[in-house]
């Protein structure tokens, strides 16, 4: 088995007209993906509501989550949080001056 090296901060999109979504680990039971922000948002009439669980987590820039409860949730590198399932919720903000980088486990 040839065992591969790779960074979580390397290969990043130059260009980023919309969030990029990239799967790095999936089993039938999770999927672990990248997702790399530079001022992107969901639209207004946008919610997700999963029916998985997912953990995310913010290791570089900043983000802000809405809950459809009307809850803001602000996230810096190093925040994360755990979503149950179906739970209604939809990225607010991105912050426009630096990409940042999301890690999310589905499962």
């Amino acid at each position: 088995m040839m065992l591969e090296k790779h960074n979580l901060f390397q290969y990043l999109p130059a260009n980023l007209p919309e969030e990029v979504f990239e799967t790095l680990l999936q089993t039938a039971n999770f999927r672990l993906e990248r997702i790399v922000s530079h001022g992107q948002c969901s639209a207004d009439d946008f919610w997700y509501q999963q029916s998985d669980r997912e953990w995310v987590m913010v290791l570089q820039g900043q983000a802000r989550l809405a809950m459809a409860s009307g809850e803001l949730i602000d996230l810096k590198a190093g925040d994360y949080l755990h979503l149950d399932a179906h739970i209604k919720h939809r990225v607010a903000w991105t912050d426009p001056t630096q990409q940042t980088i999301w890690l999310a486990l589905h499962y």
